[in-house]
């Protein structure tokens, strides 16, 4: 989980998820504590229900957060429940989840210019409507750089326009997909 083979450990966690008695549920939840994460980063996010059943309601505003793209309510979770996830020892992983976030706004804001050619502009127009004032142009590029050579964007930068340029087709790949 930690040396980023997200399909082994998905698939370790989930057997052993699966084969936990029902009767033990505190170690269910404690498979679940480091099965969340990973599922998150393959783009499964856990329900409500599973998160309460389990009392692991400190996900709920990180689930919610990445679903939205919201960088700035994620930092407010890891903010709020700093301890819970250093405790557990998955908070570094979750903070790695701030590249999905991102993904998901950016995936938002190429809805909203509905075109395959999307001005940088619009990013950070994005960014500081959350709030998030300490990220320049340069860093911008350098985060969908990333996001394009981990493949989860399909797309490139034309630096000579200032824009992002996706793919016509599937610009943003299932998460579960890329890998």
């Amino acid at each position: 989980m930690f040396d980023s083979d997200l399909a082994l450990s998905e698939r370790s966690l989930s057997y052993a998820f699966r084969n936990c008695p029902l009767e033990c549920k505190n170690n269910k939840r404690l498979i679940l504590m480091y099965l969340i994460p990973v599922k998150m980063f393959l783009g499964h996010m856990p329900t409500t229900a599973l998160l309460e059943q389990f009392q692991l309601e400190q996900f709920l505003l990180v689930v919610e957060s990445v679903k939205d793209g919201n960088l700035k309510k994620l930092d407010e979770a890891f903010s709020q429940h700093e301890h819970f996830f250093v405790d557990c020892g998955i908070f570094l992983m979750l903070e790695k989840l701030k590249i999905i976030t991102f993904r998901n706004l950016f995936k938002k804001v190429a809805n909203i210019v509905a075109s395959n050619q999307i001005p940088l502009e619009s990013f950070m127009h994005a960014l500081h409507w959350l709030g998030i004032d300490d990220i320049d142009e340069d860093e911008l590029e350098c985060i969908l750089a990333n996001l394009i050579a981990e493949k989860k964007i399909k797309g490139y930068i034309s630096h000579q326009h200032r824009k992002l340029v996706i793919s016509k087709q599937s610009p943003f790949p299932p998460l579960s997909s890329v890998q």
